[in-house]
């Protein structure tokens, strides 16, 4: 596999893929670098036959705080090369091998899509789960609100997506967002444990489950093509206000936002 960066990492542990997304500087937020890497990364895992499973991880204090927020104020791409990778390498990456996101610390905004992306979560007890995109004139555009309400109780997700704030690894567990809440020093651990015991089934039998699990067809998931939609028609209206531009110009500036509702 070819890495175009150091942004994202990515080991061979037996039969499992650790990638490792690597900007700890910057809360390891989304850019193309990262997007492309995880993308590289799912593909590599994908195409290997040795490989069964992947987990996905984060270097630093948090597992990713979404989209890079900086770069967007700037007008950089935070998509990889090949657009059917969607946000992140991962959110419209269709895997036939099971995935699983060690949420190592914050998991905010487009951090949470990524994990949701996965087909099982396992946290840190200090992770913390956020969709904060509406304190930034945005919406959870990378699947957030075409996922969410189908992981935890609709109202719950409305409250989450909607206030924008964060919940922690012990709750996102009550509501079974997150399969297993585990030490910060045993994270890798747990993920490598769950991954070989998933790793030690048969390869074909696993992934049809999968298949069936998450209603892929044809390397789609064709009964989320209406959120999706919904998703870029109500993200194309925002683009075009005010607000959209006061949130990220704010963050950018360290500053509170002035929303006027235009």
């Amino acid at each position: 596999m070819s890495q175009s960066s150091q942004a994202v990492l990515f080991e061979r542990r037996g039969h499992v893929a650790v990638v490792t997304m690597n900007r700890p500087e910057g809360l390891n937020a989304v850019n193309h670098a990262l997007s492309q890497g995880v993308g590289e990364a799912l593909a590599e895992i994908d195409r290997d036959p040795g490989l069964r499973a992947g987990i996905i991880t984060g270097t630093g204090r948090a597992f990713s705080a979404g989209a890079d927020l900086k770069a967007l104020a700037a007008g950089e791409s935070a998509m990889p090369s090949d657009p059917r990778w969607g946000f992140a390498g991962i959110v419209h990456h269709v895997v036939a091998k099971p995935l699983i996101a060690a949420v190592n610390g914050l998991a905010y905004g487009g951090g949470l899509e990524i994990a949701i992306s996965c087909d099982l979560v396992v946290a840190s007890s200090d992770a913390m789960f956020a969709l904060p995109e509406v304190k930034r004139g945005l919406i959870a555009g990378a699947g957030g609100l075409v996922r969410l309400a189908g992981l935890i109780p609709p109202k719950l997700a409305m409250e989450i997506a909607l206030t924008g704030a964060p919940i922690s690894a012990l709750r996102a567990g009550e509501l079974g967002l997150v399969n297993l809440v585990v030490e910060p020093d045993r994270l890798l651990d747990e993920a490598l444990d769950l991954a070989g015991r998933i790793a030690a089934n048969a390869p074909l039998a696993v992934q049809a489950s999968k298949r069936v699990l998450q209603r892929i067809v044809a390397g789609a998931r064709p009964e989320e093509a209406l959120g999706w939609a919904l998703t870029q028609s109500e993200a194309a209206a925002l683009q075009l206000s005010e607000d959209f531009k006061e949130g990220p110009r704010a963050f950018a500036e360290k500053r509170d936002p002035v929303w006027t509702g235009r």
